[in-house]
């Protein structure tokens, strides 16, 4: 299964593209904390038993993975722009900031970037560094699955213990940011906290009337 997902490396590697890094974000759709995401240089055909999309994997499984692609890979980044930095722009140029702030933060910079997904740009923010887009590439290429664990992952970790820290009568660690009921129970108690994107909330403010 590992091995399929090499598909589109291949196809760059083979045209003299190299090197070639993969670049995924996590957290888009959270009403509170930071979106997440991450850029990826593995070594070419890498098996890394188990990678994929890190939305079909357990939580177990993306933790033991994130440890193998953060040691395995010939660079790595994982980037993040703030619930404020959100509500200053908004969702679809935060994506863009955050995936380009990972892939600045390489210590190896890459010929090519695979993008998971259709946008390279927002109103205000666009992807700089040369790169292709792919639509489900965290399911097609080995690059992005691994970005797309990298940040899930970090995400999860800094929602769960940054945030449940400071903001214990969220519950954080359960919903990690997302609109469960749970969380809008949360919400209605206490109202919102910094970590909240606000431009989130319209909905929620309105039904409060």
């Amino acid at each position: 299964m590992t091995m399929d997902l090499w598909t589109c490396e291949r196809e760059q590697w083979n045209s003299g593209v190299s090197p070639v890094c993969g670049v995924d974000e996590a957290g888009a759709g959270p009403l509170a904390g930071p979106v997440y995401a991450a850029a990826v240089i593995l070594p070419r055909e890498a098996d890394i038993p188990g990678l994929n999309d890190s939305k079909k994997l357990t939580e177990k499984k993306r933790e033991a993975l994130f440890e193998v692609i953060t040691a395995r890979a010939e660079a790595y980044s994982v980037a993040f722009v703030t619930a404020e930095e959100i509500d200053g722009m908004d969702i679809l140029n935060a994506r863009m900031l955050a995936m380009q702030r990972a892939i600045d933060g390489l210590s190896a910079m890459p010929a090519l970037c695979l993008i998971d997904g259709n946008r390279d740009h927002g109103s205000a923010v666009a992807i700089a560094a040369p790169h292709l887009c792919i639509v489900g590439g965290d399911g097609k290429s080995a690059s992005i699955a691994a970005a797309s664990i990298l940040a899930k992952v970090s995400r999860d970790r800094y929602v769960s213990t940054e945030l449940e820290a400071q903001y214990p009568q969220y519950q954080f660690a359960k919903h990690k940011g997302y609109g469960t009921k749970l969380h809008y129970a949360m919400l209605d108690q206490y109202g919102p906290c910094p970590a909240h994107r606000r431009s989130f909330l319209k909905k929620w403010e309105a039904r409060r009337g």
